[in-house]
């Protein structure tokens, strides 16, 4: 057991770690505050000045606003859908004994370490392409028509290619805890004559709980700043059709140099993102502590 010198020594050693870590969180978060309330263009810097929040109501007024709130939530509930029950689908079968078992894991594990920006590229060159993608032969191959996924359904086209990107990481979360589980108690529950989808609903799934809270939070806070593959492949069109809050403010920042609006937007992304978070986290902890 710990004693009162050693945890004080404990504290004595991480506080730099610790205030290090602040001050490089809290720094970028004080002066997108400040830019919030000025109006500021690099363009134009003349027209420096503080203006309040004008910035928040011209940012809430922007007629993409609340589509890429919309946008950004379906994006979120969307992928944690797929990845969860694909994660967990995954996880079983390759937890079965197979030939080449150790090259399937690999494989299945691989996309989750294609940088975004690439792995948008290959999806719309090469697999989503309405007139050379794989897609699009697979359609002509069956009599039908191809897609134009990116211009006819640009959210689900994006709901696919971050869901591919992360599904790697459920997986290998799920499947960890997928053979943490009892043999004992697997061989128990066969002896009393339980069937695979009994002893899946029963003994596997609670079992697998924690893990896919564990799933959701971390995915939840990584999706919500999910932008690269909306650059590559839509741009956030048509119109708004796809466009999140993350992207929105690139567009004001990048794109029309309205900095002040641009910090407005990341303000609220955080406290979109805390909200998120919040829940999320209060999930996690009652389920941890069953």
């Amino acid at each position: 057991m710990a004693t009162q010198q050693t945890r004080s020594l404990a504290r004595f050693m991480i506080a730099p770690s610790v205030v290090l870590l602040f001050v490089w969180m809290i720094v970028p978060l004080a002066f997108t505050l400040w830019f919030s309330f000025q109006q500021y263009n690099p363009l134009n810097p003349i027209r420096d000045g503080f203006v309040g929040f004008s910035n928040y109501a011209l940012f809430y007024s922007n007629p993409a606003f609340l589509q890429s709130i919309l946008n950004t939530l379906i994006l979120v509930a969307s992928v944690l859908l797929i990845t969860v029950i694909g994660g967990i689908l995954l996880a079983l079968l390759i937890d079965q004994p197979m030939w080449g078992q150790g090259i399937v894991r690999i494989l299945v594990i691989s996309p989750f370490f294609v940088m975004p920006p690439v792995a948008a590229l290959v999806w719309k060159n090469m697999i989503m392409h309405p007139q050379y993608g794989v897609f699009a032969d697979i359609a002509r191959f069956f009599g039908g028509q191809p897609i134009d996924w990116f211009g006819q359904y640009p959210m689900p086209a994006i709901i696919i290619i971050v869901a591919w990107q992360w599904l790697p990481f459920a997986t290998l979360i799920l499947l960890t805890s997928l053979q943490s589980l009892d043999a004992e108690q697997k061989e128990a529950a066969e002896m009393d004559g339980a069937g695979f989808i009994s002893r899946f609903i029963y003994l596997t799934l609670p079992h697998m709980s924690r893990a896919i809270t564990v799933v959701i939070l971390i995915q939840t806070i990584f999706l919500l700043s999910v932008y690269a593959e909306i650059l590559v492949t839509t741009n956030g069109g048509p119109g708004y059709a796809s466009t999140n809050l993350p992207f929105l403010v690139y567009q004001k920042a990048l794109l029309e140099f309205k900095i002040g609006q641009a910090s407005a937007g990341g303000i609220l992304a955080v406290i979109l993102a805390n909200i998120v978070a919040f829940f999320a986290m209060r999930a996690v902890g009652k389920n941890l502590d069953k």
